[in-house]
């Protein structure tokens, strides 16, 4: 590494990696043992990078020092970083180190690079930075008193953040959208004009744009939108092929599109991609395209403020100061996967992230002093006002199920990651009853009690004004107040496990806790994880009880209703005293109101079938929810056996136009099970569907290799397996698990071993990393390799050499739940299950070959693979059962194409 030795920060400096520790005093880097690195760490501040991940290779969880991410969020805000030596080395245009020896004298380099930023006139993120520093001297964070000698104090005061937050604006509502028809030629065109000049021109993403644009037809009658199913192999441009549709409608009838995803990755992808269309601001500057999502992923600015003054303490205290200074330069204020660097919550071990979020749907809109400074309102009424609004599946469904502005919902949108919608539906539209949603019912009622801290305020006191006016509002209020007592309250989960509830609701989930514990056949209990029961046959007391619940819950939602239909009345004759920003309050509260009285309704309406005969449209359970044996909630559930029933009604119903598109929307050739996960036969017309193959030459750039020899439940044999794939390959694998201790095993027993021979492993529920950033690690690094569970199965996109090869441990069967087993009984049996079994494997297989110039490998440690699964792959694919030394073979002469794999696979027969 070429560094020159004045630039590097004259302090000691420590590395560990799973192959070894390093130390480095000022001048000389030398190998030692993890007690010797301890005893050091706890001498002296070192220099490190990622704490949180050195004390995990060191076994040493409260290591301390110099964290060079903490320093990097410090003096670049909203600026990305891959956490690594290597992509340190790239964010500061420093040469990456060599080998693992090298990084000490690395890490004083890239700090001493941060300082001399932070001395240097042009430092683009200096505004706020002296301010902020005098903060985190008081709080004694390790690298404030380096910084002070280098962070010069402003000529002019600072400006707090809160002050220099651009404000919304108010804005005329959009004008419905004209209906219009867009011809085939026209898209093609626009296309064309998409992909730009010398691009490739591909007949199939030509016909899907095509068909995409017959979904931005009027639609024939009310209740009845056009419906489109589209099935797009990888490589045919379908992100391209819908927006050109989505354009040119949206410019001839000046109309909103929505474009739906289920992961961020594809947000991400999404916002890049809509540049070619659209650009990124109109003459007036405002946005034509919007992020949208959740209110939980947004920064809470009255949360940072209530942090900032003393709400938080300690390590807390330090990540709200470089929230703070991220704030100031954020885009959109998007906390999770937006310009946040996902790794600056992981620094802080505690849940110090969600805290600054609205968590729990408390916002008091106008109410908050910060109310036209707000994330989330600027890009409610951005996406008001926008072309293009990049959403995700359970938004879209959330906010067309209980959105504020009925004239904003989506008429027009495009599900991408279409066969996810199912499992957005079943989620949204689901009901669960269980000690931790009762307890932020409570909260959100009664306010802070006894001795709780931070800005939470309970109905009285977010509606004070209006009782002191209305006399019936106040008392919906305090008769709330009254019933709220009823709800489980602080230590409700102790006081279950000793026996002893309190109020009806605890009664009644100390009885679904023992009854779910009497009744359990799992095995579960001794495994340490959730276990669960039907919610049926149950005894008399306990039915006895759910009554008594659920007049607990009728007596809160019936002033609860009163005081909504006085907020509507105050509304529609105000007093003098209510302004605009009063209004907006008053409404914000009533749409509150409304999202807890259906919530209420939902529970009451599950505890009136337990003593009864059940509802074939449900399925209902108890369950105690656990982590390690450790249990965390207990309740009862109440899921749609078809969630796509209430989504055909919530979303489908009031659009003119949906499109639900995916590389695996279908199960092989047949439509059946995609039109039913569509919600499509709930409505009264037939949806087209279309399908376009991929590009990609499967057969000569990808093998399929079932392993026969590695025996389920030998986790030595499928470690040794792990191991040796990752070094046949020579690292860029991806391997997926269907259990957490099998992938913790595995981890465990081959990360050292391979670390010593140059391949890095990283591990999802091992390392202290978030799963965004643990795919941003292995796609910088064609050494690295990543193990994980379902979140890594779909929407990870690694195209290149970083990612060359695939490994599942079995078969991913699906757990046999309460739930599943339901809606297996009514899908077909063993047909349902290969259904989603062959959905899994071509969502995992779909991660290998992202390009045209891919090539890998998809091996299933299974021996006993079943032939029905083997639709999954796609076409022409070589399929080869082989034992793991042949499939070691074969991994380490590359791909050979589909003759030679037949070849083999003669050869295999024989």
């Amino acid at each position: 590494m070429d560094c020159q030795v004045s630039a590097l920060l004259p302090l000691p400096a420590l590395h560990a990696s799973h192959a070894g520790t390093w130390l480095r005093d000022r001048e000389v880097t030398r190998g030692c043992g993890k007690g010797d690195a301890v005893m050091a760490a706890a001498d002296t501040p070192l220099l490190l990078l990622n704490a949180p991940l050195v004390a995990t290779r060191l076994g040493y969880p409260d290591l301390s020092g110099l964290d060079l991410l903490e320093l990097f969020a410090f003096v670049h805000p909203a600026r990305f970083a891959v956490p690594t030596p290597k992509g340190l080395a790239h964010a500061l245009g420093l040469d990456e180190p060599g080998a693992d020896d090298a990084v000490p004298a690395f890490l004083q380099a890239a700090a001493g690079k941060l300082i001399a930023t932070c001395e240097s006139a042009d430092w683009p993120e200096r505004e706020g930075a002296w301010s902020t520093l005098q903060s985190l001297v008081r709080m004694r964070w390790p690298w404030a008193q380096v910084l002070v000698p280098h962070v010069r104090k402003p000529e002019r005061a600072e400006r707090w953040l809160f002050a220099r937050l651009p404000e919304w604006e108010e804005a005329p509502e959009r004008p419905a959208p004209g209906h219009v028809l867009i011809e085939e030629e026209e898209v093609e065109g626009r296309l064309a004009r998409l992909t730009g000049e010398g691009a490739e021109h591909r007949a199939g993403q030509r016909r899907y744009a095509r068909e995409a644009g017959a979904v931005f037809a009027p639609r024939p009658k009310r209740g009845v939108p056009h419906v489109l199913l589209a099935q797009a192999g990888t490589g045919i441009g379908k992100t391209l092929g819908y927006l050109a549709p989505a354009h040119l409608w949206s410019e001839k009838s000046g109309g909103t599109v929505w474009v739906s995803t289920y992961t961020k990755n594809l947000q991400r992808q999404l916002r890049r991609e809509s540049g070619r269309a659209w650009p990124q601001s109109r003459a007036d500057g405002t946005r034509p395209v919007v992020v949208r999502k959740g209110r939980e992923n947004y920064l809470c600015l009255l949360n940072l403020e209530d942090a900032l003054q003393g709400g938080f303490g300690g390590r807390a205290a330090i990540l709200a100061q470089l929230v703070a200074r991220w704030a100031a330069f954020s885009q959109d204020g998007d906390m999770i996967g937006g310009d946040l660097p996902g790794w600056l919550g992981t620094l802080f071990r505690k849940r110090g992230i969600a805290a600054l979020t609205d968590q729990r749907g408390e916002c008091v809109y106008a109410g908050c002093p910060h109310y036209r400074k707000c994330f989330i309102e600027h890009a409610a009424r951005a996406s008001a006002q926008a072309d293009l609004v990049i959403a995700n599946h359970a938004l879209v469904m959330v906010n067309a199920a209980r959105g504020r502005d009925h004239a904003q919902r989506p008429t027009r949108i495009v599900f991408d990651e279409g066969h996810h919608v199912f499992e957005a539906a079943d989620s949204t539209f689901a009901a669960a009853l269980t000690g931790a949603e009762a307890i932020e019912l409570r909260r959100w009622i009664v306010g802070p009690e006894k001795q709780s801290r931070g800005r939470r305020r309970g109905l009285a006191a977010r509606l004070a004004d209006v009782a002191s006016y209305d006399d019936a509002g106040g008392a919906a209020i305090e008769a709330a107040l009254d019933a709220a007592q009823a709800l489980p309250s602080e230590g409700w989960l102790q006081r279950l496990v000793e026996g002893v509830p309190a109020g009806p609701v605890e009664a009644l989930l100390g009885a679904v806790r023992a009854t779910t514990y009497a009744r359990d056949e799992s095995g579960g209990q001794e495994a340490g994880y959730g276990i669960e029961t039907e919610a049926a046959g149950l005894d008399g007391p306990v039915v006895e009880l759910a009554a008594q619940a659920a007049g607990a819950l009728a007596a809160i939602r019936s002033p609860l209703m009163k005081l909504g239909g006085r907020l509507e009345a105050v509304i529609a004759d105000p007093p003098d005293w209510l302004d605009g920003q009063g209004r907006a309050r008053i409404e914000g509260a009533r749409h509150s109101l409304q999202w807890r009285c259906d919530l209420l309704a939902a529970w009451e309406a599950l505890l009136d079938r337990l003593g009864g005969p059940g509802d074939p449209e449900f399925v209902d359970w108890l369950a105690v929810e656990r982590s390690d044996t450790r249990e965390f909630d207990v309740g009862l559930h109440r899921h749609w056996l078809d969630p796509m029933k209430p989504f055909a009604q919530v979303v489908l119903e009031p659009a003119h136009g949906v499109m639900l598109t995916s590389a695996t929307l279908k199960d092989g050739p047949d439509w059946d099970a995609a039109v039913a996960r569509s919600g499509a036969r709930h409505l009264d017309a037939q949806p087209r569907l279309s399908e376009a193959e991929s590009p990609f030459d499967y057969a000569s750039n990808a093998e399929v290799l079932i392993v026969t020899d590695i025996q389920r439940g030998d986790v030595p044999g499928l470690a040794g397996a792990y191991g040796r794939i990752i070094e046949a390959c020579g690292g860029g694998v991806l391997g997926l698990f269907t259990a957490i201790r099998r992938l913790r095993a595995v981890h465990g027993r081959i990360a050292d071993r391979l670390a010593r021979s140059g391949l890095p492993l990283y591990s999802q529920h091992v390392d202290p990393i978030d799963t965004g950033t643990l795919v941003d690690i292995f796609r910088d690094d064609p050494a690295a390799s990543l193990l994980g569970t379902d979140a890594l199965r779909d929407g990870v996109d690694v195209p290149g050499r970083s990612l060359r090869c695939v490994v599942m441990e079995q078969v991913p069967w699906p757990r046999p739940t309460i739930l599943h087993r339901a809606r297996r009984a009514a899908g077909g049996g063993s047909a349902y299950d290969d259904r989603i079994i062959r959905a899994r494997l071509a969502q995992a297989f779909g991660r290998l070959i992202r390009s045209k110039d891919d090539r890998g490998h998809f091996v299933v440690l299974s021996p006993a693979f079943p032939s029905r699964l083997l639709p999954a792959f796609p076409a022409g694919t070589p399929v080869i059962r082989c034992t793991l030394d042949e499939a070691l073979q074969r991994l380490a002469s590359g791909v050979s194409g589909a003759q030679e794999s037949a070849e083999a696979a003669a050869d295999g027969m024989t």
